[in-house]
């Protein structure tokens, strides 16, 4: 049994209330950590933490603040094996997943930041022999992280090391259902003991990061609401940005949401068809579906529908489920019992509106794990683009696949949803991929392939998938202030 506490002022601390809440592991459905029902007295410590860090924090050099975060990301890959366990038995992916995805790339996003800090280029002029203008760029100050369950350290480094780069300190709270990393992140930062000496060290270890554990009400709304946190970044459902933004407007703080999504993955009769099956299946199936890029609209061209349903099927049931800790396990358990069964309630809509249930649809008693919140994947034909199955996100192991009459049409089923996060298109017609991702109302378009990331590039979405961009310019913006500096000659 794991025992999590808050984390400010370079310590640990239980809830002030003294009330915790039990975490399950969704493999087995035991209660395997409790985790600390902060409220606002936790917030308030934690801010005040962050709050007297700043002014050293953000004063300290750029090649410093480099050095901290390169010795955070060693800490972190040397010890790969535990955290990438510790994500498997708290989220209930494989293990497998987390070694090979999410830990490498928590490494990989202090490592970027870090090194991409040292190089930071400003805009300058020189107006008519009159004046030189430049921009001097400042942290903002006490920067909220919310971070959500479904890649828990790999999304909360994400926030945490841009912020850090930039100067701001940070309180951070993870889904109260995925606190272990976090947690164990939280030692990292203890031990990493920068070499003595090091002016801002002393300062670093006690108040630049903070993390605070609990729900959403009180603790995340008592975070975002905080007079003394000037800027918010959220990862996480659509519901709940809408209500963050609604309390930040009034007040005018700098908010960055990353919402849901809906996502199309288009395959048109020209595909590599092997290439388009395999890459489908992925951004299906990949962590139980519980990514916000997952393509869980399948959009085919009608000449091939039933070729490709046919092969689509077959790969999705050779994707094997099991114990996380096996090596050859591809899906685990969905992330908690009321995820599950909203989840299961969806297919039951689907099967109400008409849809026909290919494979999966139902929870699986998994032997050894039969408490466990197990689904199989889930394929549904029959609905038409507008059904509730299309338009909504599920978040979990279920498709829908619809086909669709040339580009205009494709284009159209694809557009045609609140959201507007990512696509994929599969075709080796080159100009086709170019006028289709043109014409996508989303953030990111994939041609023939799905999740390739540069993070130089902008990340994030359009209409109800969310408002601002993460990548490393967009991130050092959002977590600085830029001011205008004139001299004249």
């Amino acid at each position: 049994m794991i025992e999590i506490r808050n984390f400010y002022n370079g310590e640990f601390h239980g809830p002030v209330d003294g009330r915790y809440l039990d975490s399950f592991a969704p493999a087995t459905g035991e209660v395997h950590a409790h985790v600390p029902d902060s409220t606002e007295a936790d917030v308030n410590a934690a801010v005040e933490s962050a709050s007297k860090a700043f002014p050293a924090w953000s004063k300290a050099t750029r090649q410093f603040r480099s050095k901290c975060l390169s010795r955070l990301a060693d800490l972190l890959e040397a010890r790969l094996d535990e955290f990438a366990q510790a994500e498997s038995q708290d989220q209930g992916k494989p293990v497998s997943l987390a070694k090979r995805i999410d830990i490498p790339r928590a490494v990989l996003n202090f490592r970027f930041f870090a090194e991409n800090i040292n190089h930071l280029e400003e805009k300058a002029t020189e107006l008519d022999g009159v004046a030189f203008n430049y921009v001097h760029r400042k942290p903002c100050g006490v920067a909220a992280l919310i971070a959500p369950w479904n890649l828990p350290l790999y999304l909360l480094t994400w926030k945490l090391a841009p912020a850090l780069a930039a100067g701001c300190t940070v309180v951070a709270k993870p889904s109260e259902f995925t606190s272990v990393t976090a947690f164990m992140l939280c030692s990292l930062v203890v031990e990493a003991g920068f070499p003595p000496g090091m002016c801002f060290a002393a300062i670093y270890r006690s108040g630049v990061v903070n993390i605070i554990f609990g729900r959403g009400q009180p603790a995340g709304a008592a975070l975002v609401q905080h007079p003394n946190v000037p800027v918010i970044s959220f990862t996480g459902g659509t519901a709940t940005g809408e209500s963050i933004y609604r309390s930040c407007v009034p007040k005018f703080k700098k908010t960055s949401l990353e919402l849901g999504g809906k996502n199309a993955n288009i395959v048109f009769a020209d595909c590599s068809f092997e290439e388009a099956i395999a890459g489908s299946v992925q951004a299906a199936f990949t962590n139980q579906g519980e990514i916000c890029l997952c393509g869980s609209r399948i959009f085919v061209e009608s000449t091939i529908f039933p070729k490709f349903l046919s092969a689509f099927i077959e790969k999705a049931k050779q994707l094997r489920m099991g114990d996380p800790g096996d090596p050859s396990t591809d899906l685990g358990a969905l992330v908690s019992l009321q995820h599950l069964n909203n989840v299961l309630r969806y297919v039951d809509i689907a099967r109400k509106e008409g849809g026909k249930i290919w494979t999966g649809g139902q929870r699986v008693q998994m032997p050894k794990f039969e408490d466990g919140y197990w689904m199989e994947p889930t394929i549904i034909t029959e609905l038409s683009p507008s059904s509730t199955c299309c338009q909504q996100e599920i978040f979990g192991p279920v498709v829908t696949l619809v086909p669709f009459e040339g580009e205009e049409q494709a284009v159209e089923f694809a557009n045609g949803t609140i959201y507007g996060l990512s696509a994929s298109v599969w075709t080796e017609n080159g100009r086709r991929a170019q006028r289709v991702a043109h014409q996508l109302n989303v953030g990111t378009v994939w041609v023939n392939c799905w999740m390739v990331r540069d993070l130089h590039m902008p990340f994030g979405g359009v209409k109800m998938s969310g408002i601002g961009r993460e990548g490393y310019n967009y991130s050092i913006r959002f977590f600085t202030e830029e001011t205008a500096v004139v001299l004249k000659y």
